[in-house]
């Protein structure tokens, strides 16, 4: 038995973090996908574990860091996006607000990692390290800043792809298709605090963020990465089949459009021809949390008028979703356990203990 002298730091850390730890690395692992479906797993932000009946894996956006640690200088980083959509100057509050509910270092099997744009909340080292090196045969697939970034933390080059809107790449029985993204956040994201952006001709979106469609034979998943609202999903629904859709939803705070809100999360589904929308990247940063639900009450309230042909999905963080045997529920559960209740004698004192 330990005692509070074997107890360090780094020994609760290790003993602590993931939280979660292989639980659902094996759940996704033990995983078999019935034929005619596909199953997702959502890793916390816009972090997807995808799964094919064929069993195919595809990991995308799974971000494995953290937000503001300390108060330091109570000042925003000269530079940061934020500041130069704003003119902000006052720390941005971003805590990280969802568990580790995944271990990075313990996948396996993964075919791709795909990623969507430049941002740290989904281009990630960590995740990069793992799958290297865990999965020696994996793909390395995002637009070319993406691909730059893998490159300067040691990823080989053979192993990379780089997508722009348009192309199609297949990994085994999936096909992922790059689509325009509409992340206009990425557009005032520079590294280098001395560069002015203002007067200047904007950066060309498509090196530095897309889209992303994954048509399975078990349905298609669109993943928005941190998209906006755009009238062109209307085109992305025409020329492709498109059946369930992820979209990064928040709060945004005064001043700030980072995320989309809830009508648009709607009017997304609307113009994508969707069957199912799903909210994501609302759990994760303290500072842009919203209430899912909101989605769900304004579609009840304008679904008959409008005659939406899509419906809501509010997901948890760990949870899975399988379309289609998911796509007319509403919310997620976890399993409650306890279906073998009584099925042996139970071991109390007296009955009237229960």
């Amino acid at each position: 038995m330990a005692t509070i002298h074997d107890v360090t730091k780094e020994s609760w850390i290790l003993s602590t973090f993931p939280e979660w730890g292989t639980y659902l690395n094996e759940e996704i692992e033990q995983e078999q996908v019935a034929a005619g479906s596909v199953s997702m797993w959502w890793l916390g932000c816009t972090g997807i574990w995808l799964k094919s009946h064929e069993g195919t894996n595809i990991l995308c956006d799974l971000w494995c860091g953290t937000g503001k640690r300390s108060h330091g200088n109570g000042k925003m980083k000269k530079g940061h996006q934020m500041m130069r959509m704003s003119g902000c100057e006052n720390m941005q509050p971003n805590l990280r607000t969802q568990p580790f509910v995944i271990d990075p270092f313990a996948v396996k099997d993964v075919d791709a990692l795909v990623v969507t744009h430049i941002h740290s909340d989904h281009l990630d080292i960590n995740t990069a390290a793992a799958v290297h090196q865990n999965c020696p045969e994996a793909r390395f697939i995002g637009p070319k800043e993406v691909v730059n970034t893998w490159l300067k933390w040691g990823i080989p080059e053979a192993k990379t792809t780089i997508v722009k809107p348009g192309d199609r790449i297949t990994v085994k029985d999936i096909d992922i298709v790059a689509l325009e993204a509409f992340d206009r956040t990425a557009l005032v994201t520079c590294e280098d605090p001395e560069v002015t952006l203002k007067g200047k001709m904007p950066q060309d979106m498509d090196q530095i963020a897309v889209n992303y469609l994954f048509e399975t034979s078990g349905g298609n998943i669109y993943h928005a990465g941190d998209s906006h609202y755009s009238n062109m999903f209307a085109k992305h629904g025409n020329e492709y089949k498109i059946d369930v859709c992820l979209g990064a939803y928040g709060e945004n705070p005064r001043g700030i459009t980072d995320k989309v809100t809830s009508v648009d999360m709607l009017r997304m589904a609307e113009s994508l021809n969707a069957e199912v929308v799903i909210p994501v990247h609302y759990d994760i940063w303290a500072n842009f949390m919203a209430d899912p639900k909101e989605i769900t009450e304004i579609w009840k309230f304008k679904k008959d008028r409008l005659n939406y042909q899509f419906k809501p999905f509010i997901w948890q963080v760990g949870g899975k979703f399988t379309y289609p045997n998911d796509k007319d529920d509403l919310e997620f559960n976890f399993y409650r356990g306890f279906d073998d209740v009584f099925t042996t004698d139970n071991d109390t004192p007296f009955p009237s203990f229960l």
